[in-house]
């Protein structure tokens, strides 16, 4: 959280209106996120549920592919304004009055997003979402050219490229608007690594500075905060299916596997810090981009449990295969991400780096087991975790042992 002066006993605590945007150090003691970066996170996450919502009916109508490709698109939007924001706000966050109200537009922003994402899905009209995104790059580019404003040399350069190359790509961005349907994938892709390619021109003399551990809470809490959302769609999925169709014993296996399947992957996520690892630029970038398949995944996991559940009641006009491989697929990306950002750094041995990748792999082949799919893949991820927590803990005793019985020194 922002430290702030020590009040005199007795005083009012007062708030600075006005401060320059100077970088914070990374080496900063007892750094976290603050209440802002935590009411900015649950914002978008009511964005992410949106796109949840319309990914349930585009694959339950049986419109899976039109569904992901929209799904993807969207995301990306919610994602990389998150991931921008994540960044400067652990560099640059003076929390004072206009750095809070500019956050605030951009909470405004994404919300102006979510309210587009039906018609996104459903029309193909991304006007609403595109003005959304507009809003939270516009507020981000103000954020830059306050940190250019108070730095010089090289750092104000890095920050005066941030500001520019943002603006620009808002203007690659109205193809999504303005040119014919089938060109608009075309440019998302190319407007995606145009995206992606500002943090890396920007930052080419200087790299801007970042606090390991503060950036590892924030993806953590925003990981926490998308399970949740999953574990929170597929309970109000259950919920109305037996209230309307009083349908609990086929319910009863996709509810356990679901719980199975998001208590396997908060544990996953969490069982090693990572923060230790993100030790340099490349590092961290590489870990941050890939968070994307993360976030993305972890909340297709509750849209896939919404459409197993409607499914299993004769809502969804698709087969059982296909409800169940809306839960399985990502289930295992989920598996293979965390594995390729996290788990590989801290596992040893053979044994214990295929744990994740094979379950990913039995968790899809559990796509074809009917009805018992969903519950067949949480139990496979539930052993997965109990399988990697054995292989640990008989690694950490044998380095105990072989340390206790080596010779002194």
């Amino acid at each position: 959280m922002t430290s702030r002066p020590t009040p005199s006993p007795g005083a009012p605590v007062r708030h600075t209106p006005l401060r320059r945007l100077t970088a914070r150090g990374r080496g900063e003691a007892h750094r976290v996120a603050s209440p802002l970066e935590l009411f900015f996170d649950l914002c978008f996450v009511v964005a992410i549920a949106q796109a949840g919502v319309e990914l349930v009916h585009a694959v339950a109508e049986g419109h899976a592919g039109e569904g992901i490709l929209d799904y993807a698109m969207v995301f990306f939007a919610i994602w990389w304004a998150w991931m921008n924001f994540t960044w400067f706000a652990s560099a640059y966050d003076n929390d004072d009055v206009l750095y809070r109200v500019v956050t605030l537009l951009q909470i405004a922003g994404v919300l102006v997003l979510a309210a587009g994402v039906s018609r996104a899905f459903g029309e193909h009209d991304f006007v609403v979402v595109w003005l959304g995104y507009v809003i939270m790059r516009l507020a981000m580019s103000a954020q830059w050219l306050r940190a250019a404003r108070s730095s010089e040399g090289a750092e104000r350069t890095t920050a005066l490229r941030y500001a520019v190359g943002v603006l620009l790509c808002q203007v690659g961005w109205l193809g999504l608007v303005v040119l014919p349907e089938p060109a608009r994938a075309w440019v998302f892709l190319t407007m995606v690594i145009v995206e992606l390619c500002v943090p890396v021109f920007a930052e080419r003399d200087f790299s801007t500075s970042w606090h390991p551990h503060h950036i590892a809470e924030r993806y953590g809490l925003f990981t926490i905060i998308v399970l949740g959302e999953t574990i929170a769609a597929a309970t109000v999925a259950v919920k109305s299916a037996v209230d309307e169709h009083n349908a609990l014993n086929e319910l009863l296996p996709i509810a356990a596997g679901g719980l199975l399947i998001v208590f396997s992957a908060w544990w996953i996520y969490f069982v090693v810090p990572i923060h230790g690892h993100l030790r340099s630029s490349r590092q961290a970038f590489l870990w941050g981009y890939g968070h994307y398949l993360i976030f993305a995944s972890a909340a297709a996991i509750g849209a896939g449990l919404e459409v197993a559940v409607e499914e299993a009641v004769g809502q969804a006009h698709i087969s059982t295969l296909a409800a169940s491989a809306a839960v399985t697929l990502p289930t295992a990306l989920y598996l293979l991400s965390v594995w390729a950002l996290h788990s590989r750094h801290f596992k040893v041995g053979i044994r214990q780096q295929l744990v994740l990748p094979v379950t990913a792999l039995l968790v899809i082949c559990c796509t074809f087991l009917g009805h018992w799919a969903v519950f067949a893949a949480g139990v496979g991820s539930a052993l997965a975790v109990a399988l990697g927590e054995t292989l640990t803990a008989r690694t950490d005793a044998a380095a105990r042992e072989a340390r206790a019985t080596a010779p002194a020194a």
